[in-house]
């Protein structure tokens, strides 16, 4: 064999060992920002030869589900106290792994310029999982629209309202559907994922925004059995690159908040 074969044999070998060597993981993500950011996490993670394959989900029920079932590798989409009550409503067997992003939530409203305007008796739709339907009422309560029970800790509900001075009707829906009842209730919790879908400026449009600081911190989860194989470092050190924080806060500008 001449020299050249020889090169070209080992040219392709070396091609060969490497695509070997990669690896294929699928990766829940809920349309919007999140399957944005990780277009972006893509081709830093192909460098080091994982291939990153994500699979959109329209809820923050399934994503859960299909990781703790090994459908998919892992999952971002959610904080660590949405997580935390998964786990212990359902007995997942998944971790978090890495922060990502800060998403304040923020209250939107059709009919009504200021919060302060909404009138006695109005109705405000708040999403209907106990971590971000507790994140919107501890957000009225710190802007002293409401009084909740102490000790209620991140998941206050409604019947953990001591007072309301406006009589407000609070409305439980599923947070998917949060942007269809702007049309129903003088004010609506929309998360921001959900609001971008919806052609809402989560800076701007708000009349309530949730101070971006906190526990609400969104998060990469895994099963528990793979924490320790590979893969989850390179997917990880892979998010947590300028490349992708750059690409955040010029794509969002604001909207959504890099946490690493």
């Amino acid at each position: 064999m001449s020299f050249r074969s020889t090169l070209i044999l080992a040219i392709v070998l070396a091609a060969w060992s490497a695509a070997a060597s990669g690896e294929t993981i699928k990766i829940g993500v809920t349309p919007g920002p999140h399957a944005q950011i990780f277009e972006a996490v893509k081709p830093i993670a192909a460098k080091q030869g994982l291939d990153i394959k994500l699979i959109e989900f329209s809820d923050y029920v399934v994503p859960n589900a299909a990781l703790d079932a090994g459908e998919i590798h892992a999952n971002s989409f959610q904080n660590q106290p949405y997580l935390d009550n998964q786990k212990a409503d359902r007995g997942y067997k998944i971790e978090a792994v890495g922060l990502t992003v800060n998403f304040p939530i923020g209250v939107y409203s059709k009919k009504h310029k200021a919060f302060a305007d909404i009138p006695e008796g109005g109705k405000v739709s708040i999403p209907n999982d106990p971590t971000n339907g507790g994140r919107v009422l501890l957000l009225l309560r710190d802007k002293g629209a409401i009084k909740l029970k102490d000790g209620t800790g991140f998941k206050p509900t409604v019947l953990d309202i001591t007072e309301n001075p406006k009589k407000l009707k609070f409305i439980e829906v599923d947070a998917a559907q949060a942007p269809r009842a702007l049309d129903d209730v003088d004010a609506a919790a929309i998360n921001t994922n959900y609001a971008t879908q919806a052609g809402l400026d989560p800076v701007k449009d708000p009349i309530l925004r949730e101070d971006p600081k906190g526990p609400y911190v969104n998060l990469i989860a895994i099963r528990t059995v793979d924490k320790d194989k590979p893969w989850v470092k390179i997917l990880v050190d892979s998010y947590h690159t300028a490349e992708v924080k750059e690409f955040v806060l010029t794509k969002f500008k604001g909207a959504v908040l890099p946490s690493w």
